[in-house]
């Protein structure tokens, strides 16, 4: 079984690690893309295409399932991936984990890329599952962007902005970006003790395994991790490490 992930750049790692905790024997397929990168500022169109070309690479490469870690690829191009590849390949998402927190917390901060925090989507996900929450978007300039260049200095900055422009009263932070888990500590530690960090790594996870369930078929793996950049073979760039702060990534 070949789960491929799709993200521009570094996002695809917090849901590829708990996908290595929670089923290590699954063969991975992550594929970066740094010649398009970044994507949150493209149109939509150009997302889609180049999310859609990705993923025909993915299935002939022989990923049976295929996962978008990354919430533009999401809005931009889930239905027209899943239009594309047909039923027999599953499909799978992300949306900002608003749900969880809206449900435990009364004010919580949506931390996110400068497009992101100015759309509908965003915004039709707040009206839907806010909870009646007080929520406040918060874009993070930058912060996505640094993670993927591995500067770290330039990643606190954008923290630290962000934490200046999040209310006091806030309970709880969205990482609405998938980047964001991989500087969790960095991020918490700009914010009030006690300030709650939801990100949707864990539940993508999950869901990517009860799809992989459903299929019903039977399947053994390797646990073996590859890469493609831009659709050439490849590896990791040595600063997926930068950002790990001691926390296992994906090996």
């Amino acid at each position: 079984m070949i789960v491929a992930l799709i993200d521009s750049g570094l996002g695809l790692l917090p849901t590829a690690a708990w996908l290595r905790r929670l089923r290590p024997e699954l063969d991975l397929l992550l594929l970066l893309d740094p010649d398009g990168a970044p994507w949150g500022p493209k149109p939509e169109d150009w997302v889609s295409q180049r999310v859609v070309g990705a993923a025909e690479v993915a299935v002939g490469e022989g990923a049976e399932v295929v996962v978008l870690p990354c919430n533009t690829a999401t809005v931009s191009a889930v239905d027209a991936v899943r239009e594309r590849l047909g039923a027999s390949i599953p499909v799978i998402g992300t949306v900002p984990a608003i749900k969880p927190a809206a449900a435990a917390c009364s004010s919580v901060a949506i931390w996110a890329t400068a497009a992101t925090t100015a759309s509908q989507y965003q915004a039709d996900l707040v009206d839907q599952f806010g909870n009646g929450a007080e929520v406040v978007g918060v874009a993070c300039l930058g912060l996505a962007e640094a993670i993927d260049r591995g500067d770290r200095d330039g990643a606190l900055s954008a923290i630290a902005a962000a934490a200046e422009q999040t209310p006091e009263r806030v309970e709880a932070v969205v990482l609405g970006c998938t980047h964001y888990p991989l500087v969790a500590d960095e991020i918490a530690a700009a914010l009030p003790a006690g300030t709650r960090l939801f990100d949707s790594s864990e539940a993508v996870a999950a869901q990517t395994l009860r799809r992989i369930d459903a299929l019903g078929r039977p399947w053994a793996g390797t646990g073996a991790v590859r890469v493609l950049l831009s659709g050439r073979p490849g590896e990791l760039p040595p600063r997926a490490a930068a950002f790990d702060s001691g926390r296992e990534l994906v090996s």
